[in-house]
Order: C-alpha cells, then sequence, then structure tokens
C-alpha cells in the first residue's frame, strides 16, 4: 500500500476519515500525476505503506471529501508520524522545483537515487540540504528572554535563533546569535533537542543557556521587541508546533 503526500503549494491533500482526517491511502493516488511532476519514494511508515509524494497544478478537487490544508495546520489534524512525513515530503518537492539544472555547468538535472540528483551532462552529484538554525532559551533567577522578530507574522514573542554559519560549530552559532541580538553573554549553553523544519528546507537545533552578564540591547535590524518574563507572567507564545514552545514548555516545567 501507498501513502500519498500531495501537495499544491505548500497545502497538502487530506481526506475526510470518520470523523477526523488523514493522508489518501491506495495503490493508486486520488488525482493524477501531471505530466511534468515527478513521484518522490520518500521512506516507509510504521504501518509499513511507502510515502510517495508529488506537486499538483491545482487546488481543486472533484470530491468534497477532500481538502487541502496548510501543510503548517496540518499539525493539529494528523498523528506526529504523518506530520512529520509529510514535512519531509514537502522538503522535496521544494529541492526538486529548486535544482532542476546543475549549478556548475547550467544542464538539466535528473533524480539519480531516491535522494539525489545528477548532472546529465557533467556528472555532478547534489543532495537536498537543510539550512541549520539554532535557537536558544536564556534564563535568569525564574526569568526567562523571549523576543519578538521583525519577520514574525503574528504577535507572539518567541526565543533567540539564527542560521549557522560556514565554519561554525553549532554553539559557536547560538553564542554568536545571542551576542548580536541581545548583547548579553551567557554561561552553562547545552543541546537540548532538535527538530525539522520544512518552512521550506530547515533544521532548528534547540538550546538553553544561563544569563552571565551584559545589559539588554535589542539589535533593532532583527528584534521588534524582547524582555526577561516571569512563568506566570508571559506574553502570546509561539504555536505548538514549534521547538520554541517546546523549549518555553520545558523551562515553565522546571519551576
Amino acid at each position: 500500500m501507498t501513502t500519498w503526500f500531495i501537495f499544491h503549494s505548500s497545502h497538502l491533500l487530506l481526506q475526510q476519515s470518520g470523523s477526523g482526517w488523514d493522508v489518501p491511502r491506495g495503490d493508486e493516488p486520488p488525482v493524477a500525476v501531471p505530466d511534468d511532476q515527478f513521484v518522490h519514494s520518500v521512506g516507509v511508515l510504521s504501518d509499513r505503506s511507502e510515502a510517495k509524494t508529488f506537486a499538483f497544478g491545482s487546488n481543486e478537487v472533484r470530491s468534497t471529501s477532500y481538502d487541502f490544508c496548510p501543510l503548517r495546520q496540518s499539525y493539529y489534524r494528523l498523528p506526529r508520524e504523518i506530520y512529520l512525513m509529510a514535512g519531509k515530503c514537502q522538503e522535496m518537492i521544494h529541492w526538486d522545483q529548486n535544482t532542476r539544472f546543475c549549478g556548475a555547468c547550467g544542464a538539466p538535472m535528473q533524480m539519480h537515487t531516491a535522494l539525489s540528483k545528477q548532472c546529465t551532462s557533467c556528472g555532478r552529484e547534489i543532495w537536498p540540504s537543510p539550512a541549520v538554525a539554532v535557537i536558544t532559551l536564556i534564563r535568569r533567577g525564574d526569568e526567562a528572554l523571549l523576543v519578538r522578530a521583525n519577520n514574525f507574522r503574528r504577535h507572539f514573542f518567541g526565543l533567540v535563533a539564527g542560521f549557522v554559519e560556514t565554519g561554525e560549530s553549532l554553539e559557536q552559532a547560538a553564542i554568536r546569535e545571542i551576542g548580536e541580538e541581545t548583547g548579553i553573554q551567557v554561561t552553562n549553553l547545552r543541546y537540548i533537542e532538535s527538530q525539522p523544519w520544512p518552512y521550506p528546507c530547515g533544521l532548528m537545533v534547540g538550546f538553553m543557556a544561563d544569563y552571565a552578564r551584559g545589559h539588554l540591547q535589542l539589535q533593532r535590524s532583527e528584534l521588534a521587541e524582547g524582555g526577561w518574563f516571569r512563568r506566570d507572567n508571559l506574553p502570546p507564545l509561539p504555536e505548538e508546533l514549534s521547538i520554541a514552545r517546546r523549549l518555553i514548555e520545558r523551562w515553565r516545567e522546571e519551576g
């Protein structure tokens, strides 16, 4: 059996299943594969079904039992395993659509293995390369530093974060981002967990750290607001699907 992850843009095709929603399953997809699209075999789920994905050119389906749902919102409709596989599938489609031609010689690329492409002319091989970012919850006594970035679409407060630069370790990147964006120094930096972040192709690496010294000076080109908050006086928080929220909840439970 095949489990089908079908996307129109960043929207995932869902099918009504009883009182809830699921992704379509069956030997054949519920919609025809467009002639210009490649069907990617992405992995195997715990029920031993093969996960396949492709991009669909329209957001309209004939049956009312189907619905295209934004990938972020599918987190609240699907089991965690299915949501995570959907994220991997979305990343594969994004990578495929953005690597049609060789970066070395300009010739067309073609799939070589399930997770790689090869240039049809010079033979250069490429693989999906997620953008790695670090994110840190900083504690000061019974307070945590929460910030609101300029690029947040909604009004909520998250954590200091930024992309890892070439030549940096994860720890060096975390300390650099904290210093650049807040002006403070930290100690006792420690890894907590990581999270794939398919918006569009990221890997978030989560840390906790303790405040050491310095005055809070926000980098206004990156952050709109920020401050120290107690557990009983928190501002609006990120969505439950984010590692930022999980780090905050972990800190709250410590109290």
